[in-house]
């Protein structure tokens, strides 16, 4: 359970980080939102790290999922922008993905 806060952190600090990017290169704002940008991609990738698995693959084929539903809650939270059933739909989908990946049975 500790892993699926840090895969949250992680999507919430790489969605942020581009985020930044995406407002000053997009809408012309101050290039000063690149510096709080890297702070939170440093911190997304230090926070797979904390991932608990024993292979980076693994846990990133697995971030995947999260980072789809946590763009979702993006989408809806900062951008005030519904999601709507196909988004939702497809959300689930790759997060149940995810959870077969970080949950199923190993020899």
């Amino acid at each position: 359970m500790k892993s699926i806060l840090w895969y949250l952190l992680a999507a919430f600090a790489e969605i942020g980080g581009c985020f930044a990017f995406w407002i000053w290169l997009r809408q012309s704002k101050s290039p000063f939102w690149v510096i709080p940008g890297m702070l939170s991609l440093a911190f997304f990738a230090y926070a797979l790290t904390r991932i608990d698995s024993s292979h980076a693959g693994r846990a990133y084929a697995a971030y995947g999922g999260i980072y789809i539903l946590s763009s979702l809650i993006w989408l809806w939270a900062v951008e005030k922008t519904l999601p709507d059933r196909w988004d939702i739909l497809g959300a689930t989908i790759c997060l149940c993905g995810a959870l077969l990946i970080l949950f199923g049975p190993r020899p």
